[in-house]
């Protein structure tokens, strides 16, 4: 029979609207048919709605990591609530009768079963030599256009840091904001949102040495960004057959949108990964118009902390599915791993779900990184480098978190410290929370942390995200 949990169920829904109505469906005993198939491969009922006739729902597990959902409701919801109650249904354990699977359902799966059948013909007979090759001319096309913006850029930054920051007005900053709308035509986006970031503390903060100190810090970024994309983009221009860069995270900076097949024709994806995920928020991001949501897993073959985010427009982000924090171990087909270091983004597109054991809780406790001067090296590093991810997320062992006068520090066998506090870029507290724990989780275990360096202070910093028992993960931060 599938495995069907109530977190997985809930990481199915589009959002936390969606997750509700589905419940409320269960707890009104909504459905007066609970069916499954005798392989158990498909759950199918009716749900009774505000018209006389039923609506009848299904959920298809015939691929495992990628269910099918069917509701003869007008939603345009996938799944919409129908299904979803379906699901909830079956994870608190309703009876469902065995049935025979319904004939239009058969023929709907034969139907993609063909389907599935010509892409893989399709794909077995491709070779190196008869797959598309890349269209020189559009692709120089696109890099001189790419340079163009660069330039554009560049004389947009002069002038602001020519003119001062002292001078930026509102004025000046809606003639900023207008010039670098422009930038959209000429296929850098990240570039774009990279000069928004320098922008924007001048319009959410009233401090003004606030602002200038957050400009300043981004400023340094962007022109070493720009920098780096001119020279890059003008060696792939002269050098057609260079490819493309698969050794940092340049392309995603300048604002490439990686497609899982790049990924997996530069061999950048693992089979058969299972992951579990220590922590989860979500955030607007002002900069590219966009919420956020953003999740560290844990490689429990690995041992790596990797990175998922998913990004929702403001304008059509009720349309998009609201990521959540998922408590299951997800064992997905095919993970694809971005280019760069530190926490890799990941993504997956197939993934199945199984309750988390007190052995994947042990094995992601053995992973923690028991010497502190090691990471802090490693950290700091990493930090340098101007277009690195300024804050990196690490698990530590600890052998006690203790008090040190208003914060507090862990400690690691030999008593060596990190001090831990919030930091600004979460915005969001967890370390008022430690007080609160029980004190068996204080000494001894595990915890996730994100660092952060305040160049003012002089010091490395970290904001406790989870703690990681041998029986649970305890999240400060979800």
């Amino acid at each position: 029979m599938i495995n069907v949990t109530e977190s997985y169920v809930d990481s199915l829904a589009q959002n936390s609207g969606a997750i509700k109505n589905g419940k409320d469906l269960v707890k009104k005993n909504k459905f007066p048919l609970l069916q499954h198939s005798e392989d158990g491969t498909l759950l199918f009922g009716e749900c009774q709605g505000s018209g006389k006739e039923p609506y009848r729902c299904s959920v298809d597990f015939a691929a495992p990591g990628q269910p099918v959902f069917r509701c003869s409701c007008p939603s345009r919801q996938f799944p919409c609530k129908h299904n979803l109650g379906l699901m909830y249904a079956y994870a608190a354990g309703q009876p469902f009768a065995a049935a025979p699977i319904p004939p239009d359902i058969l023929e709907k799966r034969e139907k993609a079963e063909k389907r599935e059948e010509k892409k893989k013909e399709s794909a077995d007979s491709d070779t190196p030599q008869t797959k598309r090759k890349t269209n020189k001319a559009a692709l120089a096309k696109k890099i001189a256009s790419q340079l163009e913006g660069i330039v554009m850029a560049e004389k947009l930054i002069e002038q602001m840091v020519q003119t001062g920051l002292g001078s930026v007005d509102k004025s000046m900053l809606q003639t900023m904001e207008e010039q670098t709308k422009q930038l959209g035509n000429y296929y850098i986006p990240g570039i774009q949102k990279a000069i928004r970031d320098v922008i924007l503390p001048f319009r959410i903060h009233t401090d003004r040495e606030q602002a200038y100190s957050e400009a300043i810090d981004r400023l340094a970024v962007l022109q070493s960004l720009l920098k780096r994309s001119k020279h890059y983009l003008q060696g792939r221009l002269d050098t057609p057959d260079a490819p493309v860069d698969m050794t940092s995270s340049l392309e995603e900076w300048i604002g490439h949108a990686w497609q899982m097949a790049e990924l997996r024709e530069n061999g950048h994806v693992r089979s058969d990964v299972e992951l579990l995920q220590l922590a989860f928020r979500s955030y607007s991001d002002d900069a590219r118009g966009e919420f956020v949501d953003e999740a560290f897993w844990a490689d429990l073959q690995s041992g790596e902390i990797r990175l998922t985010r998913t990004y929702r427009p403001f304008r059509a982000a009720k349309y998009i599915r609201e990521e959540d924090s998922v408590f299951d171990v997800v064992k997905a087909k095919e993970v694809a791993r971005y280019p760069g270091d530190g926490n890799a983004r990941v993504r997956w597109e197939e993934a199945v779900h199984r309750r988390a054991a007190s052995e994947d809780y042990k094995r992601v406790q053995s992973f923690a990184k028991p010497s502190y001067p090691e990471v802090i090296k490693a950290v700091k590093n990493q930090i340098k480098h101007p277009l690195s991810d300024k804050h990196p997320v690490v698990l530590l062992h600890y052998k006690e978190i203790v008090r040190a006068g208003e914060s507090y520090v862990l400690l690691d066998e030999n008593n060596r410290q990190i001090s831990m506090a919030d930091i600004a870029y979460l915005n969001e507290p967890t370390t008022h929370l430690l007080p609160m724990l029980n004190e068996t989780l204080l000494k001894r275990q595990a915890v996730l942390v994100m660092f952060e360096q305040r160049m003012q202070e002089g010091r490395l910093t970290a904001q406790p995200l989870s703690i990681v028992t041998p029986e649970a993960v305890v999240r400060l931060l979800y």
